[in-house]
């Protein structure tokens, strides 16, 4: 119990920090204090996000407040039909003073990139961020390069429905924490952003945090307590998304094609400890898991054919598998 009141207590100084670097994301960004949250949650994580919404909802003044708001660097790398793998990694070319070759490193260098719009480009462009991702480096030519730290993806998508996209490899998929879905803004939070933006205010974030204070964070959070029992639950919750049937047999269809890896579980889990440490405290709740799981789950299960034609979307099932597993 010592061990985890000292960790509540470091996790209660760090959850100060993160409630006021969400704070000033909010003084520019208006009603999306979920996706912030969210978005804070997948940083502490280290892991990387993947945010869908119609063009026009602030996908990308999100993820460039966020980097004004933490002392590192930042790119802006837009994906297009014509750009090419080396336009991201980089490559070698041939320096005629010095008679040989040299590494010209590509904009993936940065410690928070932003993949803008990264279903325009085709799978074989998507394809050149999986080594990044996971594995944290680069190979040129043969060459391995280890990227900076923190490293930070975000990649923004229209619907896959809009004009000129391509759908993203699964396996590309499944390399981000979580998917988030940036909703239109309420009525009350739109009057605000024309209030906000058209009086010809610069709003200009102020820096909350060092590079080194969110490593700090970062290094901290697998060390949020989680009990033997909220580990068997997320164990329970990825089970059910590949057999649905088992934990919820009342149900008539086979609701999914395949579910989610256990990338997912690991995920969730880290997820869950993020979310505590948000909270300020140094122990992992079923709440925690509970609050992150459709984000981890949405786009890592297919449904059927069958689930789709009975009106289910990812988010039902995933809504009706927490409803059925048994809260420990």
């Amino acid at each position: 119990m010592d061990e985890i009141d000292a960790l509540s207590e470091r996790a209660a100084g760090f959850s100060d920090a993160m409630r006021r670097l969400q704070e000033e994301i909010g003084t520019v960004i208006v009603g999306q204090d979920d996706i912030i949250e969210k978005l804070l949650v997948a940083v502490l994580a280290q892991g990387h996000v993947l945010l869908e919404g119609m063009p026009g909802l602030a996908k990308t003044l999100l993820i460039k407040t966020l980097t004004e708001c933490i002392k590192s660097d930042f790119v802006r790398i837009q994906f297009t039909p014509d750009l090419l793998p080396a336009d991201i990694t980089g490559t070698k070319i041939y320096d005629h003073t010095a008679s040989s070759f040299k590494t010209v490193r590509g904009p993936i260098f940065s410690n928070f990139v932003l993949a803008d719009e990264i279903n325009r480009a085709p799978p074989k462009v998507q394809s050149a961020l999986l080594e990044a991702m996971q594995e944290r480096q680069i190979s040129i030519q043969g060459e391995t390069h280890k990227l900076c730290h923190p490293f930070f993806v975000m990649a923004t998508q229209n619907p896959i429905e809009s004009e000129g996209t391509y759908r993203l490899p699964e396996a590309q998929v499944d390399r981000f924490m979580l998917k988030l879905v940036m909703p239109y803004p309420s009525r009350s939070d739109e009057s605000e952003i024309i209030q906000r933006f058209t009086k010809g205010t610069v709003y200009t974030p102020n820096t909350i945090l060092g590079a080194d204070e969110l490593i700090k964070m970062q290094e901290f959070v697998p060390q949020v307590y989680a009990d033997e029992a909220v580990r068997e639950y997320v164990a329970d919750i990825v089970d059910a998304t590949r057999d649905p049937k088992a934990h919820m047999p009342d149900s008539e269809v086979v609701r999914t094609e395949y579910g989610a890896s256990p990338r997912a579980s690991i995920w969730l889990m880290l997820g869950a400890k993020a979310v505590a440490l948000m909270a300020g405290r140094g122990y992992v709740t079923p709440d925690d898991v509970r609050k992150i799981a459709p984000e981890v789950l949405r786009h890592r299960i297919m449904l059927t054919y069958e689930a789709e034609a009975n009106g289910d979307t990812n988010d039902k099932v995933i809504s009706d598998i927490l409803g059925a597993i048994r809260v420990p």
